[in-house]
C-alpha cells in the first residue's frame, strides 16, 4: 500500500476538527497519487503551491477520508498532475501564474490568472519578476467546416462579474465553448501572508460574497483544526443556521434567476421576493443581510435575540407559504419545461471524475455533501436528506435546489428548536510552534477547501482556498456542446459558478 493510501485509509486522518497531517511524499509516490486520482480511486479535492513545496488534498471516494500530501524542493518545476488528471489543469496553471513553478509533462501552459496586468510576475515568491509583455489569448484552435466564432465578455449585460466566452458554432450549434477567467483576481493569497487571523478571516469572508458564511466557517474550521480549538455549542448552532440561511436565498434566487432566462420573468420576480425575505430576516437575525463577518476563528460575533428569532419564524412562514405553489407553477408550465429538461447535459462519468460539488454534481448521481460525508458539528446532530439525480441537465439542476429549500427550512427548524445556550465565542491562544488544518464546508455551490498554515505567532503562513468552482466551470464548457447558443444563458445560470471565488 503506498503512503498515500495509508495516509487516506487511516480513520484518525479523516478530517474531523483536529490539526491535519500531511504526508511528504517522493516524486515516485506523487505520480502514482495523480494515477490514483485519474482511475477514480481519489477525488481531487484541491492542488496548490507554497515557495518551495506543491500540495495536493485527496478524498478516498469510498470511505471519504481526506489526506494531504506534499512534494518538497520543488525548484522550477513539479510532476504534472494534470497530464493525467484533466481537473488539475487550471489548478496548476494558477500555480504557474503566483508561484513560477512549472508543471512538468502539462498539454497546456498557457497563464490563467495572470493576463498580464498585474505589474510583476510570480507575485507569490521572495523575489517576483517583471511582468511581460500583455499577449493576447491563445484559444484552442477548432478545425471542421462552416465554422464561425462568437465572443461574449467580459463586459455582460446585467451586473454580473466579468468572464470571457468563447463559442465556436456551426449554424446555432455549438462545436466548442472555452472560457477566459481571472478577470477579478485580488490577490488575496498574498493578502494573507503575514496578516492575523481576524484579518485571514475578514479576506476569506469575502472571497465570493455569496458564499461569505460558508467560506468564512471554513476558514475559522482550518484555524481551529491547526490550533485544537474547541468551538462552544452556541457558537456551533448559530454558523449552521447562518449556512441554511445563505444556502436559502441563494437557492431561492437561483431557481428564479433559471426561469428568467427561459424568458418566465413571473417565476424570476417571486423567488426574487422570498430571497429578499429571507436576506431581511438575516439581517434582523444577524446585523447584515449577508451575514458577512459574523462567522470568525473561535465561535461568532452576533447572537442570535428572542426577538430575532421570531422574526426569522416570521419569515420562514411566508417563503414555506408561497413557495411550493411556484414549485408547482414551474412543473405545469410546459413552455419553461421544454427550455429546461434535456439542456446542458453532464454526464456522470464527468462530474465524478471531476469530483463536482453541490447541485452540480449531485444532478448528475455524484452523491456527495459535506455535511454529512465529513460530518462537522452540528450536522451530525441534525436530520437531513441528500437528494441526487442522475438525469444531469438543466431540470435536474432546478430541481436539487427546490429540493435543498426544503431541506434547508427543514435544517433552521432544527436549529431553533436545538439552538443551546451558552457562549458564543472561545479565547485564541498561539499554539507557540507552526501549524497547519484544514477547513471543509458545504456551501450552497458545493465544498469549499480552505487549508491553513499558521507560524508560532499565530500568524498566517500560508492560506489557500478552493472554491468549487474550479471544478465546475470546465463542465460547463461540456455540457453547452451540442446546445444552440440560446441556451447557454440557461446552462450558465443553472451552474451558476463563482467568478470571484475563482479568480481569488
Amino acid at each position: 500500500m503506498s503512503k498515500t493510501h495509508t495516509l487516506i485509509a487511516h480513520p484518525s486522518f479523516a478530517f474531523r476538527g483536529q490539526p491535519m497531517p500531511r504526508a511528504l511524499v517522493t516524486k515516485a509516490e506523487w505520480e502514482q497519487a495523480c494515477q490514483d486520482a485519474a482511475s477514480g480511486a481519489f477525488a481531487l479535492l484541491s492542488l496548490w503551491a507554497d515557495k518551495s513545496a506543491v500540495h495536493m488534498a485527496l478524498m478516498n471516494e469510498e470511505t471519504k477520508h481526506i489526506g494531504i500530501i506534499s512534494l518538497d524542493d520543488c525548484r522550477d518545476t513539479f510532476p504534472s498532475v494534470g497530464r493525467v488528471h484533466v481537473p488539475a489543469q487550471r489548478l496548476e496553471r494558477a500555480i504557474a501564474d503566483l508561484f513560477g513553478l512549472s508543471p512538468e509533462g502539462a498539454t497546456d501552459l498557457r497563464p490563467w490568472l495572470d493576463h498580464g496586468q498585474w505589474g510583476l510576475a510570480r507575485p507569490m515568491t521572495d523575489t517576483p519578476g517583471a511582468p511581460g509583455a500583455a499577449v493576447p489569448y491563445s484559444f484552442l484552435p477548432v478545425e471542421g467546416e462552416s465554422l464561425h466564432q462568437v465572443p461574449v465578455g467580459p463586459v455582460h449585460a446585467g451586473i454580473i462579474e466579468p468572464g470571457h466566452f468563447r463559442f465556436t458554432a456551426q449554424g446555432e450549434t455549438v462545436v466548442r465553448l472555452e472560457e477566459r477567467l481571472g478577470y477579478v483576481h485580488k490577490g488575496i493569497d498574498r493578502l494573507m501572508q503575514g496578516a492575523s487571523l481576524s484579518r485571514g478571516a475578514e479576506l476569506a469572508g469575502r472571497t465570493s460574497g455569496d458564499s461569505t458564511v460558508a467560506y468564512a466557517w471554513a476558514f475559522a474550521q482550518a484555524a481551529e483544526s491547526a490550533l485544537g480549538l474547541s468551538v462552544p455549542a452556541r457558537a456551533r448552532w448559530l454558523r449552521a443556521l447562518m449556512a441554511e440561511m445563505e444556502r436559502l436565498a441563494n437557492h431561492l434566487g437561483d431557481i428564479g434567476a433559471v426561469c428568467n432566462d427561459a424568458a418566465f420573468a413571473m417565476m424570476h420576480a417571486h423567488c426574487s421576493v422570498l430571497r429578499e425575505r429571507v436576506l431581511r430576516a438575516a439581517d434582523t437575525c444577524f446585523g447584515h443581510r449577508m451575514m458577512q463577518g459574523r462567522i470568525v476563528p473561535g465561535g461568532v460575533t452576533h447572537d442570535l435575540s428572542a426577538e430575532a428569532k421570531g422574526a426569522l419564524i416570521e419569515a420562514l412562514g411566508y417563503v414555506r407559504g408561497r413557495f411550493t405553489p411556484l414549485v408547482d407553477l414551474y412543473d405545469s408550465t410546459a413552455s419553461l419545461k421544454n427550455r429546461t429538461v434535456g439542456t446542458g447535459f453532464l454526464k456522470p462519468a464527468l462530474a465524478k471524475q471531476f469530483a463536482a460539488g453541490g447541485f452540480v454534481g449531485r444532478a448528475s448521481g455524484r452523491d456527495f455533501d459535506a455535511r454529512r460525508d465529513v460530518s462537522y458539528a452540528p450536522y451530525d446532530a441534525l436530520r437531513f436528506d441528500v437528494p441526487v439525480l442522475k438525469s444531469g441537465d438543466v431540470n435536474a439542476r432546478v430541481w436539487l435546489r427546490v429540493q435543498e429549500v426544503y431541506q434547508s427550512l427543514s435544517l433552521i427548524d432544527q436549529c431553533l428548536e436545538h439552538l443551546p445556550a451558552g457562549p458564543i465565542a472561545a479565547e485564541i491562544t498561539p499554539a507557540g510552534e507552526a501549524r497547519e488544518g484544514l477547513g471543509l464546508v458545504e456551501g450552497f455551490r458545493g465544498d469549499i477547501l480552505v487549508w491553513l498554515a499558521l507560524d508560532a505567532k499565530g500568524k498566517i503562513s500560508r492560506c489557500h482556498l478552493r472554491d468549487p468552482s474550479w471544478f465546475q466551470w470546465p463542465l460547463l464548457e461540456a455540457v453547452i456542446e451540442d446546445n444552440i447558443i440560446a441556451d447557454f444563458p440557461l446552462c450558465n445560470k443553472s451552474f451558476n459558478c463563482s467568478y470571484s471565488g475563482h479568480d481569488l
